[in-house]
C-alpha cells in the first residue's frame, strides 16, 4: 500500500515550494495588468500583454520538452526560479523611477518562457515523486494549495496595489520564486533521463515530431489536444476581460479586482480538492466533457454580471471545472506516456494547446473595447459549450475511467 502523500518527505517539500510561487505569481497575475491599464485605461493593451506573453510560452514549449528530457531537472526547476526571481524583480526597482510599460513587454514574454520551461519539468517530476497510483491525487492536491494560495495572493495583491501600488505586489513575486527554489534543492527526484536517453540527439523538430507522433496516436490525446487549441483560443484574456469588467463597466477599485480573484481561486479550490473523486464517479470523459460545458455557461454568464457578487460566483464556477478538466487532462498525459517521452510530449501537447491562444487573447480584448465586455463573453461562452458538446463525438466520451 502506498504511504500517504502528506508523509512522502520529497513530496511534501515540493508542495510547498510550489505553495509559495504560486502565493506570490497569483500577486502578478493582477499587478501587471493592473500597471498596464493604471498607465493606459485600455483594456486592449492589457491584451496585448497577455497575448505577447501567451506567444513566448508556445515558442518555449517548442523546446521545453526537448531540454527536459535531457537534463537534470531539479537543476532545471531551481535555474528557473532564480531567473524569475531576477526579471521580476527589476519592475519595481524601475517603477521607482516612473512607469516604463515597454519593460513589460520585455520581462513578461521572458518570465513566460522560462516558466513554460518550468511547467514543462514540473509534469515530468510528480510521477517520479509519487508514482502513477497516486497521481491524479498528487495533482488534485498540488492544485488545491496553489489554490488556497490563490485565494490569499489576489487578497494580498489587492491591499498592497492600493496602498503601495501594482509594482510592489510584482516584487512579492519575485521573492517567492527564491523561497520556492531553496525548497527545491532539499527534494530528490527520482525519473532522471537514463544516459541512453541523453544520447538520442535527433535535432529539435525531430523531437517536437516524436511528441506530435505520440499524440497523433493515441486516440483520446489526439481530441484533447485539437479541442484544447480551440478552448484556449476563447478562455486565455478571461482574466483581462474580467479585471476591466469590474474597473471599467462596474466602476470598482483594485481591492474589489483581488477580492473577486480571490472568490475565483475558492473554486479552484474546490475542482482541485474534488477532482480525484469525480474522476472516479464519472470517469475521464464525463469528467472532462461536463467540466468544459459549465466552464462555457459561466464564461458567458459574466456578460451578464452586473454585480460584484455574481462576477465573483460566475469566476468561480469557471475556474473550478476549468481545475477538474485540467487535472484530468495532465493526470491522463502522465499515466500513458512513456518515461522517457513525456517531457516531449508534454512540450508538443502545451505548443499545440497554446498556439492560437495569444490571437485569441488579443482578439477578444480588442472586441471588448469596442463592442463591449458583455457580447464578447457571451459569445466566447457559448463557443466553449460548442467545443464540450462536439467532444461527445469523439473517443473522449468514450474514455470511461481510463
Amino acid at each position: 500500500m502506498a504511504q500517504p502523500l502528506w508523509r512522502q518527505r520529497d513530496f511534501g517539500t515540493f508542495w510547498t515550494a510550489q505553495t509559495l510561487s504560486v502565493l506570490g505569481d497569483s500577486f502578478a497575475l493582477i499587478a501587471l495588468p493592473l500597471l498596464v491599464l493604471q498607465a493606459t485605461g485600455s483594456v486592449a493593451r492589457m491584451g496585448l500583454l497577455t497575448a505577447v506573453g501567451g506567444a513566448a510560452s508556445v515558442v518555449a514549449a517548442v523546446f521545453a520538452g526537448v531540454v527536459v528530457d535531457r537534463v537534470d531537472r531539479r537543476t532545471l526547476l531551481i535555474w528557473c526560479d532564480l531567473v524569475r526571481m531576477v526579471l521580476y524583480g527589476v519592475i519595481p526597482l524601475v517603477w521607482l523611477f516612473g512607469p516604463r510599460l515597454w519593460l513589460l513587454y520585455v520581462v513578461l514574454p521572458l518570465c513566460e518562457a522560462v516558466g513554460m520551461l518550468f511547467s514543462v519539468g514540473y509534469v515530468t517530476v510528480v510521477r517520479g515523486l509519487v508514482g502513477t497510483g497516486q497521481l491524479t491525487e498528487a495533482n488534485g492536491q498540488l492544485n488545491a494549495s496553489a489554490a488556497a494560495a490563490g485565494v490569499l495572493g489576489p487578497l494580498g495583491a489587492g491591499i498592497v496595489a492600493a496602498w503601495s501600488g501594482p509594482a510592489a505586489a510584482v516584487g512579492v513575486d519575485a521573492a517567492s520564486f527564491g523561497v520556492s527554489a531553496a525548497c527545491l534543492a532539499f527534494v530528490r527526484f527520482r525519473g532522471r533521463p537514463d544516459p541512453e536517453q541523453r544520447s538520442e540527439r535527433g535535432g529539435l523538430w525531430r523531437d517536437l515530431r516524436i511528441g506530435v507522433a505520440f499524440l497523433r496516436g493515441h486516440p483520446v490525446l489526439r481530441a484533447l489536444t485539437a479541442l484544447l487549441f480551440c478552448f484556449s483560443f476563447f478562455t486565455l484574456g478571461l482574466n483581462d476581460l474580467v479585471i476591466y469588467h469590474l474597473k471599467h463597466d462596474l466602476g470598482h477599485d483594485d481591492g474589489t479586482v483581488g477580492t473577486v480573484m480571490a472568490v475565483g481561486a475558492l473554486g479552484t479550490i474546490t475542482g482541485a480538492l474534488l477532482v480525484a473523486r469525480v474522476r472516479r464517479r464519472f470517469g475521464f470523459g464525463a469528467s472532462w466533457i461536463g467540466a468544459v460545458a459549465v466552464c462555457g455557461a459561466a464564461f458567458a454568464s459574466l456578460g451578464r454580471a452586473y454585480d460584484v457578487p455574481t462576477v465573483a460566483l460566475a469566476s468561480a464556477a469557471f475556474l473550478g471545472c476549468d481545475q477538474v478538466a485540467g487535472t484530468c487532462s495532465m493526470s491522463l498525459r502522465q499515466e500513458v506516456t512513456p518515461e522517457r517521452l513525456l517531457g516531449r510530449v508534454t512540450s508538443a501537447f502545451w505548443t499545440l494547446h497554446y498556439a492560437a491562444a495569444p490571437i485569441g487573447a488579443a482578439v477578444l480584448t480588442w472586441a471588448a473595447e469596442r463592442r463591449g465586455t458583455a457580447p464578447v463573453a457571451v459569445g466566447a461562452g457559448a463557443c466553449c459549450v460548442l467545443i464540450a458538446v462536439v467532444a461527445l463525438l469523439t473517443p473522449i466520451r468514450r474514455s470511461g475511467r481510463s
